[in-house]
């Protein structure tokens, strides 16, 4: 249970305690007074997060919730994280695509023509376009992506690989086993529907963005990282939630547009089916677009590994989630899938159970539909693609035959859509950087244009730090959840309350020290972050520090935090502390923060735990590194926080390298620290390091409250801070 905190009666000069401060809080290696810890000297905090890190090759298993209203819930906030992780919350503004279609050539039963389109400002689609000859009324239209296959859009498989296909079965005929790519999309256009086949980043016609950047990124570009532009994979791209995946999965997005301003397209029967990467597009696409009516992800979804392709990772993506729920978010709507032997080879009896299960929960388990030929290896062979006409036939009402039949195969330079009439446009790192620009840009415009301030970047952070569904719940789960045990050790006027509080939910722990007086209860605490954690409350003769003991004077308890990788969760103040970097031979961010939350998100939880916790903390004061916590914190909390006292340092997120331990994969794209001060608004704010606070006072000032917002002398030193920020209470 919670003890009470305790208002102070001791009083002291202001003057005379800051000059103390400064010299009794400097600490001497091996002098360290131990009254603060909670634990014996030489242990460390054991909290699930400094385990094992997550990586693609984890176990992701699915397991349904017990209720259909339980699963909407989870549902819409898993649909939320993918959004915000590839950058689509909000999406770029759908610009006019100008698509141009060329080059029909005719096939007997079906035609393929060439077609190029913007999905943003001079950034193109490329693909080609099947069609049934015979076109009767509205038709079915489906969206391939193609996954990784060598040269995609243009694959033509060697000979031996042909043969082997041939000879197990897995392929029937000689021309489609060449290009299984262009076997699925004319079978399709033969069982009457029209087929928009379009290339993944750096494959076949789009190569704007090469092939090399796009999937295979292996080291920073630091030439690619500036505040002029930058580039994929960079840390001000990933601060900004910009990726490939993000990318791609946009042009999805705007191929379901075109598909859909389709003349001889039922908007009502459109359907998505990929293999592997293609799989990937297939069900993230169905999962945030709720267009598609019917989808086919094939040898892609299941527990085990999750997309090996740095185009099919993002950062924050895969936290607590994983591809098997990803599929689910499809449910009610008819479902089909295909296991192998690969990664896939267990989904039998790990992720399709599941699925059936929360398919009969909320619809019909006969609407998911999984065909498990572990014979094969990796593939959407023949025999796998006739189980997709078949749940296409079914499920979007068509009539068609489902066994395939020769095709003619193309080469390259029959399906390519450029030519001397149709220049392909420019490409390279200058289009990496303005694309970029463009779409951060795009982003803060939106932003800027809200009809209730700040609620986007409000949603946007909650899904970053993995609150969403906290702050549904006005926070109830989240108390409900915690635990502490409470230890006092009085000395003198002093009573100090050591407190381990432990999340239930997630098994993580931090520890807090509270400074006060033992006689009457007090109604507002200081919560003081410090780069030392809780152990800067005290001096090494584990005394009170002297600005503790002023702050007391003033009526305040003082509390103290070990966030996430501080005090006692070190073996020395002096341990380093970075982000732990998954091993992956590619430096690419995604890699880690896709599956685990970074150090700084971890300590905004913590943050946000001890307030939510207590009913008391109205206050809270960071004066150094710490203070991008705070700030952000308060930002969620809202009107539980009454007063914020920061020193920014001028800092940025799009600044900092990616393992800094305040590196926070999104946090530029709500507006960086300004616009996270600007959400303070009309808190009580003191703040010191920021040369430019337009945004700052812009807010205070449209609620009336620029009274409540103090911007002080960014030379001040550090005691006179401390003495500012103590003037600043007392007033």
């Amino acid at each position: 249970m919670n003890r009470p905190l305790r208002q102070p009666v001791v009083k002291f000069s202001a003057m005379s305690i800051f000059v103390l401060f400064w010299f009794g809080t400097c600490s001497v290696v091996g002098q360290t007074a131990t009254s603060h810890r909670l634990l014996p000297e030489g242990e460390t905090i054991q909290d699930a997060r400094t385990g094992a890190q997550r990586s693609l090759d984890s176990y992701f298993p699915f397991s349904p919730p017990d209720t259909a209203e339980r699963w909407r819930r989870r549902a819409e906030l898993v649909r939320q994280q993918i959004r915000v992780s590839l950058g689509l919350w909000p999406s770029p503004t759908k610009t006019p695509m100008n698509p141009v279609i060329h080059g029909k050539l005719d096939r007997g039963d079906y035609t393929i023509e060439k077609v190029y389109f913007e999905s943003l400002p001079g950034f193109y689609v490329t693909g080609n376009l099947y069609r049934p000859a015979n076109i009767v009324g509205k038709i079915p239209g489906v969206l391939c992506p193609h996954g990784h296959y060598q040269n995609g859009r243009f694959r033509d498989a060697p000979d031996a690989e042909l043969d082997q296909h041939l000879a197990s079965g897995a392929e029937k005929f000689r021309s489609n086993a060449r290009s299984p790519l262009q076997a699925r999309c004319a079978h399709l256009a033969r069982m009457g529907c029209t087929v928009f086949h379009y290339d993944m980043l750096g494959y076949a016609d789009s190569q704007q963005i090469t092939h090399q950047v796009a999937h295979r990124f292996r080291e920073q570009r630091p030439e690619m990282n500036g505040p002029a532009g930058w580039g994929l994979f960079s840390p001000r791209a990933e601060s900004h939630l910009q990726s490939v995946m993000g990318l791609q999965t946009w042009n999805s997005i705007r191929a379901l547009d075109f598909l859909e301003s389709l003349p001889e397209v039922d908007p009502s029967r459109l359907a998505v089916t990929g293999s592997s990467g293609g799989g990937t597009q297939t069900f993230i696409v169905c999962a945030i677009d709720p267009r598609p009516a019917v989808a086919f992800p094939a040898v892609m979804v299941s527990t085990a590994m999750q997309g090996g392709c740095t185009c099919e990772n993002a950062c924050n993506l895969r936290v607590e989630t994983g591809n098997v729920e990803f599929a689910a978010l499809f449910a009610p709507k008819p479902l089909g899938l295909t296991a192998a032997d690969d990664w896939t080879k267990e989904m039998k009896t790990k992720g399709f159970p599941e699925l059936q299960q929360l398919y009969g929960l909320i619809g019909n388990s006969e609407d998911v539909h999984l065909t498990a030929r572990t014979e094969f290896g990796h593939n959407y062979n023949q025999v796998s693609r006739e189980a997709m006409y078949r749940w296409f036939n079914r499920h979007l009402a068509l009539n068609g035959p489902t066994e395939e039949q020769p095709i003619e195969f193309l080469p390259r330079e029959e399906l390519t859509v450029w030519s001397d009439d149709h220049l392909p446009p420019s490409g390279g790192e200058d289009l990496e950087k303005q694309l970029l620009s463009y779409w951060a840009g795009n982003t803060q415009r939106q932003l800027g244009a809200q009809s209730v301030p700040f609620q986007m970047e409000r949603e946007g952070l909650l899904h970053l730090l993995g609150l969403a569904a906290d702050y549904d719940a006005g926070w109830a789960t989240r108390a409900a959840s915690l635990d502490s045990d409470v230890e006092a050790a009085v000395g003198g006027d002093d009573a100090f309350f050591k407190s381990r509080i432990v999340d239930g939910q997630l098994n993580h722990v931090f520890h807090s020290l509270c400074v006060n007086d033992a006689d009457e209860p007090s109604s507002n605490c200081v919560l003081w972050l410090h780069r030392d954690g809780k152990r800067h409350l005290l001096d090494e003769q584990g005394n009170p520090v002297d600005y503790v003991r002023l702050l007391r004077a003033q009526g305040y308890s003082v509390l103290g935090i070990d966030m996430f990788m501080q005090g006692e969760f070190l073996q020395s103040i002096d341990q380093p502390v970075l982000n732990r970097q998954v091993p992956n031979g590619r430096d690419a961010a995604a890699y880690t923060y896709g599956y685990n939350r970074p150090i700084f998100a971890s300590r905004v939880r913590d943050v946000v735990n001890l307030v939510v916790h207590l009913d008391n903390v109205k206050t809270i004061v960071a004066l150094d590194d710490t203070a991008p916590v705070a700030i952000v914190a308060a930002a969620i909390l809202g009107d539980r926080i009454e007063r914020l006292a920061v020193n920014t340092g001028g800092f940025r997120f799009e600044e900092l390298e990616l393992f800094d331990p305040n590196f926070f994969p999104g946090g530029s794209r709500y507006g960086d620290i300004p616009r996270y001060l600007a959400m303070a608004a009309p808190r009580h704010t003191w703040i010191c390091g920021e040369t430019s606070t337009g945004e700052v006072l812009e807010a205070y000032r449209g609620v009336d409250a620029k009274e409540k917002l103090v911007i002080v002398d960014t030379t001040l030193d550090d005691a006179g801070m401390i003495q500012a920020v103590a003037q600043w209470l007392e007033d």
